[in-house]
């Protein structure tokens, strides 16, 4: 029983949401700001490279880090981190200097406190919320989350129209502030119990034995194994959309903001639909429908010739994504033993964040000699294929079915 988990798990959704509108706005700031002035998919590549290849090399140590020590701590540091850069980069934007390589370089130093901040998070929520309740947890974490990516956005584009990029920055330290403060305050959470107890072996002993429990495990390895192809192939549609758009429909600043409001509007409506209907009793099979949604239109962002219907299937996939990562982290939240979890994230972490760069590493050249929409079409057809690999995969399946319950009465306090 996690006694007060209500009153925990609200605080920390809220200030994991303040945390996350500031970021939103300096991501949003960077990438149009790239993207209008370079219209260069080159230029885009490396971005997203220094954006997510950094969280690749810290997350082995992020994730033992995640398991030895205090996970809220852990949060809390990484938050501060990436507050001083990017306070220090609105400073030198204040002085005059605006290369676009310190863009670069502060994305990259951002990175490395995501590394930090991902499998601390994921394995932190498992601490707060019942078992049981993690499905619907999820579900309206995502929906919060995509409610201030939706928000922010428009706050982003309509600061651009106006008034300089640094004062984007400064609005995100100010948030990180916030957050930082009712993290140390109001969430109160003791820690987990390896980080209680005196630490007997060494880091790189700790992490080892965290990759032979992952070789243990065969549903670990295969869902890594679909994670990572997944990864891979929605990177043209996570990444190569807004340039996509400035070159098809037109280089407004307007038409960059709606498409990340559909988008984020569609994942809103996606995690509430998690929140109330949970998804298939199966965690599987709801991944294999959700991806196979996805995959339908990815497809469709590359046949549609007109804007308007752009947005429409803009919706349907943001509908789709939390249909697809809400099981997918349930399914992890509730079968890997809690002394493991940071490290299982961790390697989570080294997947998700260097297959998408690999990928625009290909995608993001390619861009600038062949069209985007054939490699939506392309990476789309291959998702339908994972997807149907997904669906018949019998040790995911058997891992997807839901442990048993406790009753409701534990857990309602």
């Amino acid at each position: 029983m996690k006694t007060g988990w209500k009153k925990n798990t609200s605080y920390f959704l809220l200030c994991q949401a303040i945390s996350l509108f500031g970021s939103s706005l300096v991501q949003y700031a960077i990438m149009w700001h790239i993207t209008l002035n370079t219209e260069s998919g080159v230029m885009m590549m490396i971005s997203i490279i220094c954006g997510f290849l950094p969280a690749f090399f810290l997350s082995p140590f992020a994730g033992v880090w995640a398991d030895r020590y205090n996970r809220k701590h852990l949060i809390i540091i990484s938050d501060s981190g990436i507050a001083a850069a990017t306070l220090i980069l609105a400073i030198v934007f204040m002085l005059g200097y605006r290369n676009i390589w310190l863009l670069f370089v502060v994305s990259a130093v951002r990175a490395l406190g995501t590394g930090i901040q991902v499998p601390a998070v994921s394995s932190f929520l498992p601490l707060l919320v019942p078992e049981n309740k993690l499905t619907r947890v999820n579900g309206i974490n995502n929906s919060l989350q995509s409610a201030i990516t939706l928000l922010s956005p428009m706050v982003s584009g309509v600061l651009m129209s106006f008034a300089a990029i640094e004062s984007i920055f400064f609005i995100d330290v100010a948030t990180a502030i916030v957050a930082v403060t009712g993290m140390m305050w109001l969430v109160r959470v003791p820690p987990h119990e390896k980080a209680q107890q005196k630490q007997l072996t060494g880091y790189f002993e700790d992490f080892r034995t965290g990759l032979l429990y992952i070789k243990g495990h065969a549903y670990i390895r295969q869902f890594f194994i679909f994670s990572a192809a997944f990864f891979f192939l929605v990177t043209p549609a996570a990444f190569l959309t807004p340039l996509q758009v400035a070159r098809s429909f037109g280089d407004d600043v307007w038409r960059l903001t709606a498409i990340e409001i559909a988008f984020s509007g569609g994942m809103m409506l996606g995690g509430f639909l998690m929140a109330a209907w949970g998804g298939f009793k199966n965690r599987a099979r709801s991944m294999a429908v959700a991806g196979f949604a996805i995959a339908v239109c990815t497809i469709a962002l590359g046949v549609v010739p007109f804007f308007w219907l752009y947005l429409m299937v803009m919706v349907l996939t943001g509908v789709a994504i939390p249909v697809y990562s809400t099981p997918a982290m349930v399914l992890l939240q509730e079968r890997i033993e809690e002394s493991y979890m940071g490290r299982v994230f961790g390697v989570y972490g080294m997947i998700s964040s260097s297959l998408m760069p690999i990928g625009m590493l290909i995608f993001g050249p390619v861009s600038d000699s062949v069209a985007i929409e054939w490699l939506l079409i392309g990476t789309g057809i291959l998702l339908l294929i994972q997807s149907v690999f997904l669906l018949i995969n019998k040790t995911l399946y058997q891992a997807g079915k839901p442990p048993e319950r406790l009753p409701e009465n534990v857990v309602n306090n």
